[in-house]
């Protein structure tokens, strides 16, 4: 069974050290937290993640959900309590505004938390970890009716919310549902259709649930212009039950203890959020912090894979040193000796220590993106998250799970048995890849939507920020700062070339854009270790910092070269790609 220990002292070097947050502390949100608050908020979210949650992995991934035959849902032994104990402890209004029942503190801090439960337990936060966006698109675009009765307990965790789009013949084109919504005489709508794929769509931690349903009203146009989003409660306010109802569970590869559900809404009661026609825009609000939710996952999950492997890497004993015996008493040395070991170890940790940075980071652009003090200001760091949210999403959980592989393989045949928990943490960090868009749209999103929608411009502001940290690097930093700089003109030639050719062959963007979501991670990744070695730099006695200079290292070694072969997949256009008829995919 995998151990969990959170990484607090890495957390407090990138909030106070790297992204020094106190520096805000004359915006409204940062005013509260002082060093004391900052450091008791990561050490206790980190002990009760260890142990409260964690003990809850391997045991909701063997028991699973359970329908039972009235259509309702029990979770694994333990998530009620769990879920009790966690919104009486205040963690799920963390960050939530003060003026709707939260503790108003800064976004990125309940960004830390959220990254610890989602390593204690992925399943499990899948619960409460949908509800952030219901309250975030509820509070946007609700009618002040709907906001008084339900932002109150979905804020307090009193109710848990869901959000159901998919139906089982669309998924990312959402213009195809056809769930209706028949307007009734008293405002509300009556809802009718099945939607497949709904997170915590029902379960046993709270008395109501809040779904936030699209679905087409008569007479609305046909695609995604005909949307509409539709609060619909398990529980209506006289107290009856509403006719949402789970027909089944999906069987999953992975997050057993999150119940993934078919919810059959048959002439449901539901009321309008915001305006009809318009639910997609307020369903995005939702989406957005969802996808963000998603690289945090993949963070975790790749983080607790760490952790598991380099404490089996310095227990496992095979073979001998290439040097000779590292521990000649032993009969064997332990694999952390062998460089293919540790080729994946320091993978790994750099990794996991350098996206947390730039999932932090961009957390605290959320944060500045409603506090700075300017408007132009807020509306920079705006445009920035946007930027980087199909980033954090699809580069983050792609690397991710591919770092829980290959700590997997450290285990060699061990990591293939179900005892050492491995594979589950592989089966588990899969979905990331798929859900909220999966990671070919979020990078489509990213060329199209974010890089040639605007001619670059966010683009060259973001490549702007890590050639400028270039420059202020001294020489010592030349290491990673020159191989940056060089990534950093591939990039802005690879954005270029798809800006210039897009309107040419319309396969363009779609041909370059998964190659340009790696190459803007990868840089990205390097910014954030450039970073952490100015910070570092001076301080080699601690092992601390020595460690992450060595890291930043490494990530200029061995990752940083990809950018060139990613710039090269890029420009490759689209013509080998769309060769091919269709029928000859199906080979004699």
């Amino acid at each position: 069974m995998p151990s969990y220990t959170p990484p607090a002292r890495d957390t407090r070097f990138v909030l106070t050290e790297l992204l020094r947050i106190g520096d805000h502390a004359d915006l409204p949100a940062f005013a509260m937290v002082d060093s004391e608050l900052l450091e008791t908020i990561v050490d206790e979210a980190g002990r009760f993640a260890a142990e409260v949650i964690a003990p809850l992995n391997r045991t909701g991934d063997l028991e699973g959900c359970t329908r039972l035959p009235d259509g309702s849902v029990t979770t694994p032994a333990g998530f009620p309590e769990a879920y009790r104990a966690y919104a009486e402890s205040g963690w799920g209004t963390l960050a939530l505004p003060e003026e709707i029942g939260g503790q108003g503190m800064p976004h990125v801090l309940a960004t830390v938390v959220e990254e610890y439960l989602n390593s204690a337990c992925h399943a499990f936060n899948m619960y409460p970890g949908l509800t952030h966006g219901a309250v975030a698109a509820l509070r946007a675009t609700g009618s002040e009716e709907l906001k008084a009765r339900y932002l109150p307990k979905l804020v307090s965790g009193e109710w848990l919310g869901t959000m159901a789009l998919t139906e089982a013949h669309c998924g990312t084109d959402l213009g195809l549902i056809r769930t209706r919504a028949e307007p009734q005489e008293d405002g509300s709508y009556r809802i009718s259709g099945e939607k497949i794929f709904c997170s915590g769509g029902e379960q046993d931690l709270t008395e109501n649930i809040v779904h936030l349903v699209l679905a087409k009203v008569p007479g609305s146009p046909e695609g995604s212009r005909g949307i509409s989003l539709f609060l619909v409660p398990k529980i209506l306010p006289d107290g009856a039950r509403n006719a949402a109802t789970c027909g089944s569970i999906e069987h999953k590869m992975g997050v057993h203890g999150s119940a993934t559900c078919v919810m059959n809404f048959d002439g449901a009661t539901g009321w309008l959020v915001g305006e009809e026609n318009a639910g997609l825009a307020a369903m995005f609000i939702m989406m957005n912090a969802a996808r963000l939710s998603c690289g945090n996952q993949g963070l975790a999950q790749a983080e607790l894979a760490y952790q598991n492997a380099a404490l089996y890497a310095l227990d496992r004993r095979q073979g001998r040193a290439p040097t000779g015996r590292a521990e000649p008493g032993a009969a064997a040395d332990p694999i952390v000796v062998h460089p293919d070991v540790r080729r994946m170890l320091m993978d790994a940790r750099a990794f996991t220590e350098g996206f947390r940075a730039l999932v932090l980071w961009t957390s605290l652009q959320i944060d500045l993106s409603h506090h700075a003090a300017s408007e132009g200001e807020r509306t920079a760091a705006d445009a920035l998250v946007g930027f980087l949210t199909p980033v954090i999403k699809g580069f983050g959980t792609d690397r991710g799970f591919e770092t829980a592989v290959a700590m997997q393989q450290c285990f060699g045949g061990h990591g293939y048995v179900a005892e050492w928990g491995m594979e589950q943490i592989v089966r588990d960090a899969r979905v990331a890849m798929i859900y909220e868009g999966a990671n070919g749209v979020q990078a489509l999103d990213l060329a199209a939507r974010k890089l040639a929608r605007d001619n670059g411009v966010v683009a060259e502001r973001f490549l702007a920020l890590v050639e400028a940290a270039c420059d202020g690097a001294d020489a010592e930093l030349g290491f990673i700062a020159a191989p940056l700089r060089e990534a950093v003109h591939e990039t802005r030639e690879a954005a270029r070339w798809l800006i210039d050719n897009a309107a040419g062959d319309p396969h363009t963007i779609g041909a370059g854009s998964y190659a340009f979501m790696q190459l803007i991670g990868t840089l990205a990744l390097g910014w954030m270790w450039l970073r952490m070695a100015v910070v570092a730099q001076g301080n080699e006695d601690d092992p601390f910092y020595a460690a992450k200079l060595v890291t930043a290292r490494h990530y200029a070694e061995r990752s940083l070269p990809d950018c060139t072969a990613l710039c090269r997949k890029v420009v490759a256009g689209a013509e080998t790609l769309m060769a091919l008829p269709a029928e000859q995919f199906l080979r004699d």
